[in-house]
Formats: structure tokens, sequence, C-alpha cells
């Protein structure tokens, strides 16, 4: 239920927002139609005015693997880092490449370029370099620099009036770029070659001195320098132990084998087998006489067997045998001496070649320290000489790349004059001239309605002045005259509101006891004067016997509005006493209607209403008629006013719409009851007939249009 209450409040507060503003538009759709009209004619003035511009693009694409200045170190798959791009984004766009182009294009007598130069000052342009600069700073207000995304592309925009101009000025920015880019570049191998040379000389005198310094190093702590291959290398007391060790085990192999066979021949001597010993069985010379025993005791036997045991024969050749075993046996004997001199030997070769082995270790151990000096001047000397290797090849690179014409970038899509323009875009700029125009409008017709200082509904009048609104006068067109619209239309929407008004005023039995009305307003032109004309014509139409009576002598404006002749006297001679009551009562428009007018405008400084006449004038006319309608002056810069009002039954205070003052007709109100007067209500006139905001008086609006004459 509240849910449903707050959207009713929602739909009544977006209704009325919606009345208002359809209210106003309809109160001022001149305004709005004019100045809307005006802003958008000058918008499309100067939309149409606009001077179109062209854009022309050239693509260039960067290619890494080209660079000169990477040397033959470079991969195969070279890539540029956002950061690299952004920089050669820079670049492009750089003041070098524009100075560049506007020496090679002439754009110092270019119109579209050249109108800054107009901006500065004498001094400062004439110079032909700053002339430049100035008209590149410019060019470069045209020109734009974008990477097309993900690609190693960049696609460079100039924008000029002249569609062919912005092509070339597009492709001659690509080229100078490129030649830009490539002249930096050998630029820099040429300052990295020189720096190089100066490095390689410094590191080649630091290398041939370590070198120098490890090798005499080496020469006085006895360290060999190791061989191509990677042999060789150490101290000498390395190589000395090496082979020494090899003799030490050798000679101890050789003693063990000496002493060896020195103990198995001792061993069968000592067991009587000195035959078989097998050093002595080995022996040559031992082999030659056994095989001279061996035919001497086959030669004994055939003596023995032939001549006996005892013939001289026999006895030489058993000589000869024991001659032979006793060559053996001293053979035997030198072959055992023979082998323990070899063991002695031996085991004394042992020793000496301990010794010599221990010695060499003692002295290894000390040469540990130099060789470990000796290694890490050595490797000091190698590390100089692999940097002045590296730097060297560096250097070669470098002194190849200044001599290289190889560019970083290369144009891919060369610029090409466009068809069509890209700025301005005329159909939507019309457009927006059409927008901001209304919004202007709006502005305006806003504007006139927030400084307008006069009440807009019956709420805000009812609040503001304590007084009921007794009737709303619809405006009525510029080419109708209100004064005849009663007339001529007695059933007008004019019409029904005096008619509404005297039910309000006079009740709708009219049997009160108001006979003197009196019409009065703040300020002049309020309709104050046409109000009392037309509800005197009201209440004589209506059967009632009415007099007009008007007292706004300064103005005269009643003659003006009714239809019947001109009086030659009224209401100033008959208060001065120039004629009679009767003379001043003239006949009015309608029947029933009389009136006393004023014959023309009346300035004096005199009291005319005052000393008694004005009350013995209204008791004299109170019982011939049954109303009496006062067209007072307006209440503010006049007394006549406030002093007539005070002698009226009733009065009616008329309000302009959205134009009385909110403070005048306070103040006017204000008066009216502490004068004594008696204000009965408000007739709220030149009201918009299809406002809405009037309150709740609707019979205005399209529902009741049928219920009037058009």
């Amino acid at each position: 239920m509240e849910i449903r209450r707050e959207a009713d409040e929602y739909e009544a507060r977006l209704a009325d927002v919606v009345s208002v503003v359809r209210d106003t538009v309809r109160r001022r759709w001149l305004t709005l139609l004019a100045v809307t009209g005006v802003v958008m004619v000058l918008g499309f003035i100067v939309v149409s005015q606009m001077t179109p511009k062209y854009d022309a693009t050239a693509k260039i694409r960067l290619d890494p693997g080209r660079n000169p200045l990477s040397g033959s170190q470079q991969p195969t798959s070279a890539t540029l880092s956002d950061d690299a791009i952004a920089t050669e984004l820079t670049e492009a766009r750089s003041l070098e490449v524009a100075r560049g182009i506007v020496h090679s294009q002439d754009l110092l007598s270019d119109p579209e370029f050249n109108g800054v130069l107009a901006k500065a000052t004498n001094a400062t342009v004439t110079n032909t370099d700053t002339r430049e600069t100035i008209v590149a700073n410019e060019l470069l207000q045209h020109v734009t620099v974008t990477r097309e995304k993900d690609a190693y592309v960049l696609d460079m925009t100039v924008r000029s009036i002249d569609p062919i101009k912005a092509a070339r000025l597009a492709n001659s920015f690509a080229k100078a770029y490129i030649d830009y880019r490539t002249g930096k570049n050998v630029g820099t191998a040429r300052q990295q070659t020189a720096w190089y040379q100066q490095q390689l000389s410094d590191l080649n005198h630091d290398a041939t001195q370590a070198e120098t310094h490890a090798a005499e190093y080496r020469a006085r702590a006895g360290i060999l320098e190791a061989g191509a291959d990677g042999s060789g290398g150490g101290t000498i007391v390395d190589q000395q132990i090496a082979p020494l060790a090899g003799m030490l085990s050798s000679a101890q192999s050789d003693a063990a084998t000496a002493n060896t066979n020195l103990a198995e021949a001792q061993a069968q001597v000592a067991r009587g087998d000195f035959a078989n010993v097998s050093s002595v069985l080995t022996s040559p010379v031992i082999q030659t006489l056994r095989n001279q025993r061996s035919q001497l005791l086959l030669a004994q036997g055939e003596v023995e067997k032939r001549y006996g045991d005892l013939h001289p024969e026999s006895i030489r050749v058993r000589d000869q045998v024991t001659a032979v075993d006793t060559q053996i046996k001293a053979e035997a004997n030198r072959i055992l001496g023979s082998l323990r001199a070899t063991a002695a030997a031996s085991q004394a070769r042992v020793g000496s070649l301990r010794k010599s082995l221990d010695e060499l270790e003692l002295q290894r151990e000390r040469s540990v320290e130099a060789s470990a000096a000796a290694d890490g001047l050595q490797h000091e000397a190698d590390a100089k000489q692999a940097l002045y290797d590296k730097m060297s090849q560096m250097s070669l690179d470098s002194m190849q790349a200044a001599d290289s014409k190889m560019a970083l970038a290369e144009v891919v899509v060369s610029a090409e004059p466009p068809a069509k323009p890209v700025a301005p875009n005329k159909p939507l700029l019309y457009a927006l001239s059409l927008i901001v125009a209304l919004l202007a409008g709006a502005a305006t017709i806003t504007a006139l309605e927030k400084l307008s200082s006069g009440f807009r509904s019956v709420e805000d009048l009812e609040q503001q002045l304590g007084l009921r609104v007794l009737a709303v006068v619809p405006k009525v067109a510029k080419s109708e005259n209100p004064g005849e619209l009663m007339l001529d239309r007695p059933t007008s929407m004019f019409a029904e509101s005096f008619r509404i008004a005297r039910t309000a005023i006079l009740g709708a039995r009219t049997d009160t006891d108001v006979k003197v009305i009196a019409f009065t307003s703040a300020l002049p032109a309020e309709g104050k004067t046409t109000s009392a004309v037309a509800f005197a014509r009201t209440l004589a139409i209506a059967n009632a016997r009415v007099l007009l009576l008007e007292c706004d002598v300064r103005r005269a404006a009643v003659r003006e509005i009714v239809r019947s002749n001109a009086p030659k006297v009224g209401l100033v001679e008959l208060l001065h006493g120039e004629i009679s009551l009767d003379e001043a009562i003239k006949p009015g428009d309608v029947p029933n209607l009389d009136q006393i007018l004023v014959v023309s405008p009346y300035f004096s400084g005199e009291n005319l209403f005052g000393e008694g006449r004005m009350e013995q004038l209204l008791n004299a006319v109170r019982d011939r008629y049954d109303y009496i309608v006062l067209d007072l002056p307006p209440l503010m810069g006049l007394a006549d006013g406030r002093y007539l009002a005070v002698f009226a039954d009733a009065t009616a205070l008329v309000v302009k719409w959205s134009s009385t003052p909110i403070s005048a007709a306070t103040s006017a109100a204000g008066w009216l009851r502490s004068d004594g007067s008696k204000p009965v209500g408000v007739i709220y006139t030149q009201v918009d007939p299809s406002a809405h905001s009037v309150g709740g008086l609707y019979y205005y609006s399209k529902q009741y249009s049928d219920y009037y004459q058009r």
C-alpha cells in the first residue's frame, strides 16, 4: 500500500513537471522558436564555413632484426619492448624530423603553417633556424603517430586542408623519420667505434702486463705452462715426481724379484741341490759346461769300457770331468754372488729413489701456494684477454655498423590522398547545432520564467495575498479587443470568467447588501479598467440596473473601451458642480447600464473626491441603481485609489498573471486591509488559457473547449 502511494505521488510530481514544461513552451513558444532559429542559423553558418581537413596515413614497419648496432650477436628472432616502441613513437614526432620536413617541403611559405609566425615578434622570427623551429612546432600539431595493436607497425598520420598535401607530408615524414633513425644509428656507431678503440688500447696493455707478470711468476716459482692441448702444465717438481715414482715402483719390483731369486737360490744351496738353482740352470756358461761334461761322461764310459778304470786315458777323461765340475761349481758360486749383488744393488736403488721422492714431495708442498698464485695470475690474464677479444669483436661490429646504411624500419604502405575529409563532421555538427539551439531556446525561456516576478498559480496567489481568487480571466489574442469580446461573443471564455466573478462577489442568490463594487490594481496596465467595464456589462446583461463610475481621472480610458458616444461632460464637471447628476449620467452600450465617465485625462493637485463630494454622489445614486461599479486608480503611486476604496462595499484587486510583482500585490492587499476597505478577492487577469498551473480551474482546458464560443 505504501509503495502504491509513493508511486502515485511520483506520477503526480512527474505530471506536474510535464505540465509546467508544456505551459512554459506554450506561453513562450515564439521566444523559443526565435532563439532556437537564430542559434541554429548561426551554428549552420559556422559549420558551413569550417574548412575541411584530410588525414593521410603512411605505415612504417619496425624491424629490430635489421639493427646495424646489434652485430653478429643478435638472435634471429629479435623483439622490441613496449618501452622501445614508445621511444620510437616519440622520436617519430621529434622536432629534428619536423624541421627537416619544414626545410624540404618549404613550409615557411605555406599559409597553412606559417601563420604562426605572425603571432611572434619580429625580433624572434628574423633568424631562419628559429622560424623553421616555430613552423616545425606548428607542423607537429598536425601529426599523430600511433602503434597498431600488437604489431611492429607505426601509423604516421598528417592532417591538412589539402588531401594531396596531407599524403605528401605523411610520406615525407615517414622517409625523414627512417633517415633520421638511420643517421642517428650510424653516428652512434661511429662514436662507439672511437670509444672501443680507446678501450681496446687500454685492455691490450692490461692483458699484456697480466700475461707477462704471470709468466715471470711461473718462471720464478718453477711452474711450467700448459700446452695447447692442456698437457704439460704444473710445476717442475710435479713433472719430476711422476717419473721418479714410476722408477721407484720399478726398482721396488726389481728388488723384490732379486731378493726372491736370491732366497730361492740360498734355500736350494742349503739343501745341497746346487745344480737346480734357477739362475744356474739358465746360465749359458753352465749349459755349455754341462754339455761338455755330458760329452766327457760319454767319452769316459767308452774309454773305461775299452781300457779300464786305471788306463791313463780313463784317468785323463775323469780329470777332465772333474775339471768341468769344478768350473760348473765355480760358475754357480759366481752366479750366486751375482744374485746377492743384484739384490743388494736393487735394494740400494730403492732406497735412493725413495729418498729422492721424499725430497721432491717436500718441495711439492712448498710449491702448492706458488702454483695457486700462478693460477690466479693466469686466470686474471686470461680474463683480460677474453675481455679484449670480446671488445675487439664488438669494435669490429661497430666499425661495420658505422659504414652501414641499414635502417631500423621501412615504409610498408605509402600514404594516398584521402577521398573524404575526416573533419569537421558536418552532419554531426549540424545535428549538434540543432541540439544546442534547442538548449539555448529552452535556457532562454527558462531564464525568462525564472526572472518573471509575477504569480503563476492560484495557489501561490492565494497563499501570498491571503485573498481568494474570484475569477481567472483568460488572455485573449492580440487581434481581439477584450472590450468588444464581451458584446460580440457573450458565451466566450472571457465573458464566462466575469459571470464567475459576479457569482463569487455577489453570491449565487444575489441577495447580499453589496451595491458598490470597486476594481483596483497595484500597478497600471493590469487589466483593471477592462475588468470593471466587463463586470458592469455582465451585471447589466443579467437585468440589473448598473452604474459604471469612472474614478481613474488621470487616464480616462473607459471612453476608449465602450461603444457609446464620447460624452462632453462627465465626473470631473459633476464633482465641480458645473453640471447636475442627470446631465452627467449617460447610457451605456448595453441595456440597464448607465455610466459617468471622464471626458479627458484630468491632472490637478486638488482633492477632487474630498469634502464629502464622493459620499454625496454615492448616496445619490444608491437608490437609483442595483449596483455601482467603480473603476479606481492603481494603489501604488496614487492616493485616490486608497481613498475611494473605503467607500465600496466590496473591492476586487486585479492581478495580472505572471506579471504583477509579488511585492506590489502584497503591499496593495495590505493597504486595502489597513485602510478599512473590504477586499473580497482577486481577479486573476490575462492568464494563458492553456495553462493548467492556475490550480483547480480546469474549465479553460481543452476538455471545456466545446462549452465556449469560438
